[in-house]
């Protein structure tokens, strides 16, 4: 895998990774747009955009096992292409997490709208998420590194949000004079999902970082 053929479509292939990752990132974006307004609409739209990450991830796949099969292929091509392909699972994990997020927006009820805190912290995600994705297209193994430090920061947030939002939504179902259960089963756990799979986000947003950290110093030692 060498020579400015190769070179190019190395280029390629990284700016369509990049691509990917900005339609991913606008996926989420919108989900979580849609989330914090209950808003349907925004919504749908986000679950019929899913088709189109799919048909991109595939296409990327092919590619990657394209440019694997070609020669002997240098050290540093070889993590390149083999970072690529990893981080666009992720991508593709990211956008149907994303998909969780607005089908989370259709089931809840109108009068139960998730607590600030939820989309703040999917912000942070978000973030995490455009950060791995520049430090990828730049090859910048040290803004890598700085978002693979901030995962547990993330992860606390995710764990004090969880309790906090659980508890103000048992208790104003309390002071309603609810207690259905089962509605409130049904609340709880949504909120529950909805943490835990921006959670994830973070996660995937890790580890692309620690792909990229690897790909450029050779260096395994975030990948976990």
């Amino acid at each position: 895998m060498t020579g400015n053929g190769t070179t190019l479509e190395l280029g390629t292939l990284r700016s369509e990774v990049v691509s990917m990752g900005g339609e991913a990132v606008d996926q989420l974006d919108q989900a979580l747009t849609g989330l914090s307004a209950s808003d349907e609409t925004i919504a749908r739209a986000v679950i019929d955009g899913d088709e189109k990450i799919n048909e991109t991830y595939l296409t990327l796949e092919n590619e990657c096992a394209r440019l694997l099969g070609k020669g002997e292929p240098l050290a540093g091509d070889l993590r390149f292409v083999i970072a690529s392909f990893k981080i666009i699972t992720d991508l593709e994990r990211i956008a149907d997490l994303a998909m969780n997020l607005a089908e989370y927006t259709l089931a809840a009820r109108r009068d139960i709208v998730p607590e600030q805190t939820v989309t703040e912290i999917g912000r942070a995600a978000l973030d995490l998420v455009e950060r791995s994705l520049a430090a990828y297209e730049h090859g910048d193994s040290a803004a890598a590194s700085e978002i693979v430090a901030e995962d547990d920061q993330i992860d606390e947030r995710c764990r004090t949000t969880s309790e906090t939002v659980t508890r103000e939504l048992i208790e104003r179902e309390a002071g309603d004079g609810g207690w259905l259960l089962e509605q409130l089963l049904d609340d709880v756990t949504r909120v529950l999902l909805t943490i835990r799979d921006i959670e994830r986000v973070g996660d995937h947003a890790v580890n692309i970082a620690a792909r990229t950290y690897y790909m450029v110093e050779n260096d395994p030692k975030y990948i976990y």
